[in-house]
């Protein structure tokens, strides 16, 4: 079958694309921007001709590229975690998409959306944007296959990501009423399995499915079984008063998640997402995973650094603008700027695989402990702070979110990296890495934005002083 594929550089995306280029599919993707895409991941396919690419913004009809026939297409464009208005917006592409979609002939597009048991009246704007997306597809000349997801739990989803920062970093857990509500979790495995097997089924064809792995949990057990089966003594006390406001500021003090989608999560939370009827496991039969399970698969891809794709890798997690991602030269008029160089004696990769493993759980090679602070002072003033981490130890592409930066060029051949700041600043900065000829150049840069900027600079100025060169001079040595 030749498929679309939208929302290819999402959560979901990465992880049913190679699923279908295995399974011997002719996948068409869709992206806003190419430069985004681990295009390398999928060379091999491209140069088979079972891969190709398109260029093109649902938000921007004029945009949109000519598709030709398709035999399917998936639909997951959402814009949970981009602050007011997603749900006009997501309305909007899913108009923009039906139109575009129908003039190809598609015969069938596949949706997945959030499982409720719960009245229009009573569910969350996230979950409503959700239920509206489906009623607008569904009005489309295609038949529309929707799959309606509980918690989904596997390495880098946002659901997963929250319960395992809560219990890793917290012995005593606050369990606020909302973690009574009942849930049946699906391990992403499970979640792959039935996107492709709804794929070109006539069974499934203008139906919703409501997929959920084979237990049910109340979110207070999600947290004391993973605490079990990474063997951490954890306790969980019960809060009866913590309104919606404040547990979405609790989440987002207490994990990587941005507020955005904190409140998206928490306002949904007091719904009960249980399956009402499983015949989709009759139709597409799989051995569904348990919570535990899936827990243990999720961990060991993370400590096996086999994590094709994390929720905060999407530009939606962060503050940072698309269109930096199509400049590779930072700006040099009206800035300020700290330059040092250092001539390295050591063999070149070296000095490449240190630049390239910077931040996460390994630190920064100077004053870590003050990278450390400003991501605190940042999630105080409602930034992202430094808890995303990073995708993997020593890759880096670009769109990667690393601690509270984000990757706009990387080239470990040429020996350059750009890095663009998301935390809250009053202006913009960016750290670029340039390795050539036996020396390493590293350029802190920031321009600044009014007065306030100016001040800034210099308040930070003495700070610069010992952290940057001692920075330099660390990663020359292969740090």
């Amino acid at each position: 079958m030749r498929v679309l594929l939208t929302g290819a550089n999402g959560y979901i995306g990465l992880r049913l694309l190679p699923e279908l280029l295995e399974q011997g599919h002719e996948v068409v993707v869709l992206v806003r921007n190419l430069d985004r895409f681990p295009r390398a991941d999928f060379c091999r396919w491209e140069s088979e001709g079972r891969v190709s690419y398109l260029v093109g913004d649902m938000l921007k009809p004029d945009s949109l590229p000519t598709l030709g026939a398709v035999d399917g297409a998936y639909y997951f464009l959402h814009s949970m975690g981009s602050g007011d208005g997603f749900a006009e917006r997501e309305a909007s592409c899913a108009r923009n998409f039906s139109s575009w979609i129908s003039e190809a002939g598609c015969p069938q597009v596949v949706y997945l959306g959030g499982l409720n048991t719960e009245s229009e009246l009573q569910l969350s704007e996230h979950m409503q944007s959700r239920n509206q997306v489906a009623e607008i597809l569904a009005q489309g000349p295609f038949h529309l296959t929707v799959l309606r997801a509980s918690i989904i739990v596997g390495s880098g989803s946002a659901s997963f990501e929250i319960i395992r920062d809560l219990v890793e970093k917290l012995p005593v857990m606050v369990t606020p009423q909302w973690t009574r509500t009942r849930c049946q979790p699906i391990a992403i495995r499970n979640v792959i399995g039935y996107l492709i097997g709804v794929m070109g089924n006539e069974q499934c064809c203008d139906r919703s499915f409501d997929i959920g792995g084979p237990e049910v949990h109340t979110y207070r057990e999600l947290l004391i079984h993973y605490a079990e089966t990474r063997g951490l003594r954890r306790m969980a006390l019960p809060v009866p008063l913590l309104s919606p406001k404040l547990s979405s500021y609790w989440l987002y003090f207490m994990t990587a998640t941005t507020y955005q989608l904190a409140k998206s999560l928490v306002t949904s939370l007091h719904v009960e997402s249980v399956c009402e009827e499983d015949s989709i496991r009759e139709i597409i039969p799989q051995k569904l995973l348990n919570y535990e399970e899936s827990i243990k698969m999720a961990l060991s891809n993370i400590a096996q650094n086999r994590v094709p794709s994390a929720w905060y890798d999407s530009l939606a997690s962060g503050h940072f603008s698309e269109n930096n991602l199509l400049s590779v030269h930072v700006p040099e008029h009206g800035v300020f700027t700290d330059s040092q160089e250092c001539v390295f004696q050591v063999p070149t990769s070296k000095v490449v695989a240190s630049v390239w493993s910077i931040g996460g759980t390994k630190g920064w090679p100077s004053l870590n402990w003050a990278w450390k602070v400003r991501g605190r002072l940042d999630k105080l003033v409602g930034g992202i702070g430094m808890r995303r981490g990073r995708r993997h130890p020593s890759e880096l592409r670009v769109g990667d979110a690393l601690d509270f930066w984000r990757v706009v060029l990387t080239d470990q051949d040429a020996g350059r990296l750009i890095l663009s700041a998301e935390m809250k600043l009053p202006g913009e900065a960016w750290l670029e890495f340039n390795i050539q000829d036996g020396m390493l150049t590293q350029t802190a840069t920031f321009r600044p934005k009014g007065l306030t900027g100016r001040a800034y600079w210099w308040l930070v100025y003495p700070f610069h002083l010992i952290l940057f060169p001692r920075m330099a001079r660390t990663l020359s040595t292969g740090w």
